[in-house]
């Protein structure tokens, strides 16, 4: 994913625990974690979706924008300015378009990136091996899951709140080490989403004719 502007540590911080706050939900009271198989009906029932997002990088830079989510195995970032990239997930491929290249877009497997585990066509939590942790923590269920097939392509760790189960925000850690938060705003589920949003091939040649 792509990185914007830098924002000094004190004001980071000060993101960050603003962040966290918008995640608490109203029920404060300590729980047992939400069950992995109420976590998974959750995930296979976002068949669309859409919601704005912060993202917060491992370098301490700061993007926003706005995402759309049509499952399984697409999804549309859009950044804002002075960012402006686009990074979009579909037909098993990613699509990295760079504002500031005349290049085509990075392109590589969406099986090399841990995002995967959410837009896969079943996503079962309970499956062998493929969770890493799930542990209460404040208001939020916290669930760390790889690719057990491949767990050298890096981990996801999904937070979610209760009552009822929203996804609130994702951690993705890669095989180099590096580590990206996504913190959502409102998904707006069930929308009807045109598969144009999700076509790289078809952005590709609207970016050559300009």
């Amino acid at each position: 994913m792509r990185r914007a502007h830098y924002i000094d540590g004190m004001n980071r911080r000060t993101v960050l625990l603003s962040l966290s706050a918008a995640v608490a939900s109203p029920r404060a009271a300590l729980a047992a974690p939400i069950p992995l198989d109420e976590l998974s009906r959750y995930v296979n029932g976002l068949t669309t979706a859409e919601a704005t997002f912060t993202q917060v990088n491992g370098d301490g830079t700061i993007a926003t924008g706005r995402l759309w989510l049509r499952r399984p195995g697409r999804i549309r970032f859009e950044y804002d300015p002075p960012d402006d990239a686009l990074v979009i997930a579909s037909g098993g491929q990613v699509a990295v378009f760079d504002p500031k290249s005349n290049q085509p877009p990075e392109q590589y497997p969406l099986a090399r990136t841990p995002l995967n585990l959410i837009l896969a066509a079943r996503v079962d939590l309970d499956r062998a091996r493929m969770v890493l942790s799930h542990r209460e923590e404040g208001p939020t269920t916290r669930v760390v899951a790889q690719d057990p097939e491949r767990p050298e392509y890096g981990t996801i760790e999904l937070v979610f709140t209760a009552g009822p189960v929203a996804l609130r925000q994702w951690i993705v850690r890669d095989d180099a080490g590096s580590e990206t938060t996504v913190i959502l705003g409102t998904l707006a589920r069930g929308g009807d989403i045109p598969a144009r949003v999700f076509d790289f091939v078809a952005e590709i040649e609207r970016r050559q004719r300009r």
